[in-house]
């Protein structure tokens, strides 16, 4: 309890005395001071005392599927700088794989008694997955918010980025460009905005007349060393122009190329999707379908925010445009 005492009133910038106050429900603590020593408690793993459990704490747990992707960790920023405008910080929880589940965490947010929780990319965008833990907030009414397309019938608020919408762009992109063999290159085929990208892939070939090409698609693993394995089977098909579904499967088809003894653009264009940190630097630059996160990351705190303040919102799905950055990884396709 003593040492308790002490990181909890070094954490907060208050004495011992002011923490032990608190934590036993004495008077003579201003209420800023009072919610900034629970927080640190929060923060800090510690459980609150009994009596304390009852109110929320102005935590939100914000779970991401990984850090490795820039994009997470730019939408885990656009995120927490929205929610300490409203007074809430972000508990951050990287649910990656060999770590701690998705489940785990969310049980852990609930025994912490958060405000509420925002999911970027988690497995509710993966039909083939268990759903039980969002089923269980539902349940204890805490208000949650599911960035990217999630599986049917979750009752949940959803901010999504339009992934038809961003397949048509780089669809119409590459074909202006003379591209007919346009591939891609996909993450998991239970993979829900995969899904619906793929949707969009086979009727783009369709109004472009030619369906027969719309089966140049591949699944893999949201990795750079995947997109590379992936790509390989892409090229011995004879595709010119590939269409993938992260930046870093991107960079692994330019590698793949390169491995082949190809160019980009030259023998291949390749446009990304994301527009994550350093795409303009690579070489060469990354043609990519940029999310608009910062309006996605705002809106998702919106809705959560009402959600916290008790006002009721609705389970229709928001869906934001995309837009195509054009650089040098995309070009005319060889005579």
């Amino acid at each position: 309890m003593t040492r308790r005492l002490a990181v909890v009133a070094k954490k907060v910038g208050v004495s011992e005395a002011t923490v032990s106050r608190v934590l036993n429900g004495k008077p003579g603590v201003s209420e800023a001071t009072r919610d900034a020593v629970l927080t640190a408690l929060d923060v800090l793993g510690y459980e609150r005392p009994t009596s304390l459990r009852g109110e929320r704490a102005r935590l939100v747990g914000l779970v991401l599927p990984e850090l490795q992707n820039p994009i997470f960790p730019a939408f885990a920023e656009v995120v927490g700088g929205a929610l300490a405008q409203q007074g809430l910080t972000a508990l951050l929880c990287t649910s990656s794989a060999g770590g701690v589940s998705e489940a785990a965490y969310v049980d852990l947010l609930l025994q912490q008694q958060v405000s509420g929780a925002i999911f970027a990319g988690g497995l509710y965008t993966e039909a083939d997955a268990k759903h039980d833990h969002y089923r269980l907030l539902l349940q204890r009414k805490l208000p949650t918010v599911l960035t990217n397309a999630a599986v049917d019938a979750l009752g949940l608020p959803q901010v999504s980025c339009d992934d038809g919408a961003a397949v048509e762009q780089a669809f119409s992109h590459l074909v202006a460009l003379g591209h007919r063999r346009i591939g891609l290159l996909l993450g998991p085929a239970s993979h829900v905005p995969s899904q619906r990208k793929l949707a969009a892939f086979v009727t783009a070939n369709t109004r472009a007349g030619q369906a027969e090409q719309a089966a140049l698609v591949e699944h893999a693993m949201f990795s750079l060393e995947s997109g590379q394995a992936s790509m390989m089977r892409l090229l011995d098909r004879g595709v010119t122009g590939v269409i993938c579904a992260s930046d870093p499967l991107a960079l692994g088809a330019i590698r793949a190329a390169r491995r082949r003894g190809l160019s980009v653009p030259g023998d291949l264009s390749v446009i990304g999707y994301d527009d994550s940190a350093l795409m303009s630097c690579v070489d060469p630059a990354l043609t990519t379908i940029r999310q608009p996160i910062e309006a996605m990351g705002r809106a998702a705190v919106d809705l959560l925010v009402h959600q916290i303040e008790g006002s009721a919102v609705g389970t229709a799905e928001l869906m934001y445009e995309p837009e195509l950055v054009v650089r040098s990884s995309t070009g005319p396709v060889k005579p």
